[in-house]
């Protein structure tokens, strides 16, 4: 069962991020009014607006948690073609009543971009304190703190360039198969060509390249998303476009060694409207999307693999609405359709009193 509460937030325009920190306990919220929110959950599960300051002077489209092992950070990109690193900072108590005093400080603004940067993440923790910015312009930049107590300085490891636009991009947070795999979406809508990329890290060339490209989108793509991989032998990516896309990529070898991704592509169309984000649970058991229907869609696998849309959650009048499950036989129905009986012996008459 799930529980729809509503929470009023006071930003002045559009909402186009809303991103929970590694424990899930803080949230941090951006919008077209140029100003990013934290908010925390008190111990009564409520949350409430803890900072919020005026990040950029544009548009500022996604936010980005670091892990707690660097600190509170985070990250934040905008239409004004910057993106910006925020720390936390805790200050001294005015009294002894007082709590500490907490506010943002801006460490560093990367202004490689001569476009609207539309992406902003960081790496999974075993990869160290990297981000990585996806712009209009088509190119994927990868920055590295040399030093996590002096976030001051980002030095650009990679550039990737790309001949479509992109919108949006993806960490995958497991080394199995290739190490640094990024994924990356491009909502142009000019190309009739596969619209989601594939980059990794080549020990050869020693810079990410990319490495293949899913044919199977060709509409717009507004999200990409990596599942946590909890032991499986393969990848998850979930694509919102017009349409909503898992896409399960295997890696085989061929004939000479070389070891190949297989892309197999899933198509939902439940939402009958472009998709706009995805997110994974941490166990990567449950899917959740949203479109221009005004839904929140959450998606299970059933007991033959497949994804199904378990419930709906709308964004106005009423809790969730569940989707009926299909018929699943019961032990005992399918334990009387497969068992089998054999004849091992007779009892007769002969069988003495005890």
């Amino acid at each position: 069962m799930f529980d729809v509460e509503t929470i009023t937030a006071d930003h002045k325009d559009v909402i186009h991020d809303v991103v929970f920190d590694y424990y899930g306990r803080r949230m941090a919220t951006c919008s077209s009014d140029q100003t990013v929110m934290i908010w925390d959950e008190d111990a009564q599960g409520k949350w409430s607006v803890t900072s919020s300051w005026k990040a950029h002077s544009g548009s500022i489209w996604r936010v980005s948690w670091a892990h707690p092992e660097f600190g509170q950070v985070v990250a934040t990109c905008s239409f004004d073609r910057t993106a910006s690193v925020w720390e936390e900072v805790i200050g001294e108590k005015v009294s002894t009543t007082n709590t500490p005093t907490r506010r943002w400080v801006r460490r560093t603004t990367l202004v490689d971009s001569r476009t609207s940067v539309t992406d902003v993440e960081f790496a999974p923790k075993y990869l160290g304190l990297l981000l990585a910015t996806a712009s209009a312009d088509g190119i994927i930049r990868i920055y590295e703190a040399p030093d996590i107590m002096n976030l001051s300085q980002w030095p650009v490891q990679h550039e990737i360039a790309n001949k479509l636009p992109l919108s949006c991009l993806s960490w995958n947070t497991s080394t199995y198969m290739v190490t640094q795999l990024l994924a990356a979406g491009s909502d142009d809508s000019a190309t009739p060509t596969g619209k989601v990329f594939l980059f990794a890290y080549s020990d050869n060339a020693r810079k990410c390249v990319k490495i293949d490209t899913v044919n199977d989108i060709t509409d717009p793509v507004t999200d990409v998303a990596f599942a946590p991989n909890a032991g499986r032998t393969f990848h998850m990516l979930a694509v919102a476009s017009k349409d909503l896309y898992i896409v399960n990529l295997r890696g085989v070898t061929d004939s000479t060694g070389t070891t190949k991704l297989d892309i197999q592509t899933v198509k939902f169309s439940d939402h009958n409207c472009p998709v706009w984000r995805v997110c994974w649970n941490m166990l990567a058991t449950m899917l959740i999307s949203t479109g221009d229907d005004g839904c929140v869609r959450l998606w299970r696998m059933n007991y033959n693999k497949q994804w199904r849309c378990a419930a709906v959650l709308k964004a106005e009048g009423g809790g969730p609405t569940y989707e009926p499950a299909p018929h699943t036989p019961t032990l005992a129905a399918t334990a009387s359709a497969t068992a089998k009986y054999y004849k091992k012996g007779t009892i007769g008459n002969q069988v003495p009193w005890h």
